[in-house]
């Protein structure tokens, strides 16, 4: 396959309507692969005969799709007949590298995988450039401080959202700085968009269309692919099997560069206050007032569900009821879940002005997991945290009609429940 290489790029520096210069500025190459160091651990275990190897996928909702992670996990197995797969499911839908920073530690490395892919160029896709650093060099440095031996490989999906950057031949934003932090590790990197983009620039690729169903279909189709029903999560039939190509294509070269299988090393940090010290302290460590109950994750329908991901969850629906505690350190959130039933907060940091923040948003029709911040980019002093349940609900109608959704059963959004389950922290709790 061709891709778009573009080393220098002419640039016109224009101020106050005057051209004042025109210099060659270097442009990354787009590549669907770059090796660098491999994956020697993974390779060198895949290849004796009757090793078990876990790979994990820590990522958003593309990754929890029946889609390329099945597929490639299958892919190895066949690769390495000898050996034995097993995978780590740490995808969740709509998060990115700042949620996965703090879940790592809980959801994938205390399984002890050989292999970890992440996955969060899209829903990167708005963060800036020093948070993706922070957040992606903190994934690494956490992974080889606790399993040296665990290879890493950075993957990069695309939606039609994020296309023009890769039309134009370009990484999309997070995936260049991505690549940044992958330079200083050594890490590989796959980029799975540039057979999509290809197509796109062809006139071939439908981002947005159902797939065929019948001949007559098909035949209508002609040479184009549907990727997507909705221009981001592909079609585990054609975008997912375009992503898988994607890895298979790269897999040789990757293979080549893994040499001399040992434990990594970790080298100096790209950036000093990078989130290497993460945390995700569960929220009983905090002082709750007596309205804040533990959700039975074993026995509880709904607690079930939750119970991989947030295996202390309280809930408390009464206004007045309160969370307290002091931390020393830079980040601060609360690892939450948000839906119908949900209402508001009042976030009091330090002896900073209170906040209302709504723990229900356009999308709440069902429960989701999701973060409430409490301050990012704080001095690193002691900092003291008080949140209160909100006697009022938001406005729950009108939230929901900013996607025109409507409240099906109006029973289903009463309340003002709050469901914390842990502390996401950058820094110490101070008792």
């Amino acid at each position: 396959m061709k891709t778009n290489i573009i080393p220098l790029v002419l640039v016109t520096i224009i101020f106050a309507g005057q051209a004042l210069a025109q210099e060659l500025v270097p442009v990354p190459l787009l590549k669907e692969s770059s090796p660098r160091s491999g994956l020697p651990n993974f390779f060198n275990k895949a290849s004796t005969k009757g090793a078990e190897l876990k790979v994990a996928y820590l990522g958003g909702s593309i990754t929890a799709q029946p889609g390329w992670r099945p597929k490639s996990l299958a892919f190895f197995q066949r690769t390495f007949p000898s050996a034995k797969f097993s995978e780590i499911n740490a995808a969740i839908g709509g998060t990115g590298s700042d949620l996965g920073v703090f879940r790592l530690q809980q959801d994938v490395l205390e399984k002890k995988p050989d292999l970890l892919f992440v996955e969060f160029a899209v829903n990167d896709g708005g963060a800036a450039p020093e948070q993706i650093t922070r957040c992606m060099e903190g994934i690494v440095r956490q992974t080889w401080k606790t399993l040296p031996e665990c290879d890493i490989c950075f993957v990069y999906t695309i939606t039609e959202a994020l296309s023009p950057e890769m039309l134009a031949g370009k990484y999309q934003r997070s995936a260049s700085t991505m690549e940044k932090v992958a330079d200083h590790y050594g890490i590989p990197t796959i980029h799975f968009g540039l057979e999509v983009i290809r197509l796109a620039k062809e006139g071939r690729l439908l981002w947005k269309a159902p797939l065929p169903k019948t001949e007559e279909e098909k035949k209508k189709l002609g040479d184009k692919v549907a990727f997507a029903p909705d221009s981001v999560h592909p079609h585990v039939e054609t975008g997912h099997e375009m992503y898988l190509q994607a890895i298979v294509r790269s897999w040789p070269g990757i293979q080549g560069a893994s040499k001399n299988p040992k434990g990594h090393v970790l080298p100096k940090p790209m950036m000093e206050s990078n989130y290497e010290n993460a945390k995700l302290i569960p929220i009983q460590n905090a002082e709750l007032s007596k309205g804040f109950l533990a959700v039975d994750t074993n026995r509880d329908d709904f607690g079930k569900r939750w119970a991989n991901r947030l295996p202390t969850l309280h809930k408390a629906a009464k206004p007045g009821e309160v969370i307290t505690f002091k931390f020393k350190g830079t980040r601060c959130s609360i690892y939450d879940i948000i839906g119908p039933d949900c209402g508001q907060v009042i976030v009091t940091l330090d002896d900073k002005p209170a906040r209302v923040v709504p723990r229900f948003d356009s999308y709440c029709t069902y429960h989701r997991l999701a973060t409430l911040v409490i301050g990012t980019d704080l001095p690193d002093t002691v900092h003291s945290v008080r949140i209160e349940i909100h006697p009022d609900q938001p406005d729950k109608a009108k939230i929901l009609s900013q996607r025109d959704q409507k409240m099906d059963k109006p029973e289903r959004f009463e309340g003002r429940a709050f469901y914390p389950g842990a502390i996401l922290l950058v820094g110490e709790l101070v008792k």
